[in-house]
């Protein structure tokens, strides 16, 4: 079957409606770190694109003034707080607390105002006060970019629906290690749980905020 078969099979079965932008969005940048950037990293996806398109939303979402949040992961020495997803996952240590690997990618550093949500599990709603934050914020729409797009930002888009948060996942602005396997978690996600937009699509709704 064509991509365009599968897309209108999934149409037909009822699969894929838009949810559209809400009236209070916010950003969410989601780990968007040297790990992945780095060549010498067991993490390195070469991202450098979507860092790119990042660095363009992250610049219009504080034009227009939106709430703006990033998203990292950090565990003790030893990885106890990461639980069974440490264990699993070799290439966690990345993220043990003073690993360089873990700092931000260059150019999206968070500004002073910018909440910082530190996490040890994929989603970043799994045990952070995320949710709380972005209601007390009267946020109903949530922006999504970072990496990877098969994990944390799957995790996190999953859970924005389930908080009863509009996930809208910005295709350009995320990235994973094999295409084959972000074009196939950006497929799920839009026909499930979110909207997948283009930077262009993002940029222009909040160019109108």
């Amino acid at each position: 079957m064509t991509d365009d078969g599968l897309a209108e099979d999934y149409r037909q079965a009822g699969f894929s409606n838009r949810l559209g932008f809400g009236e209070h969005p916010a950003l969410v940048v989601v780990d968007f770190c040297q790990a992945y950037l780095d060549e010498q990293s067991p993490l390195y996806a070469g991202v450098e694109d979507a860092r790119e398109s990042c660095i363009r939303i992250l610049a219009a979402a504080r034009s227009a003034q939106i709430p703006v949040l990033h998203t990292r992961v950090e565990f003790q020495p030893g990885g106890a707080d990461g639980g069974i997803f440490f264990r699993k996952v070799a290439a966690l240590e990345c993220f043990v607390r003073g690993n360089p690997l873990a700092e931000y990618g260059d150019g999206l550093e968070p500004a002073d105002n910018e909440v910082v949500v530190v996490k040890q599990y994929a989603s970043g709603f799994f045990g952070t006060s995320l949710a709380s934050t972005l209601t007390s914020l009267g946020v109903d729409t949530l922006i999504i970019t970072g990496v990877s797009t098969s994990g944390c930002v799957r995790a996190t888009a999953l859970d924005a629906c389930q908080h009863g948060f509009v996930p809208i996942v910005v295709r350009d602005a995320c990235g994973d290690r094999d295409q084959r396997v972000h074009e196939a978690n950006l497929f799920d996600l839009d026909a499930k749980y979110a909207d997948v937009v283009s930077e262009q699509e993002a940029l222009d709704q909040l160019s109108s905020r």
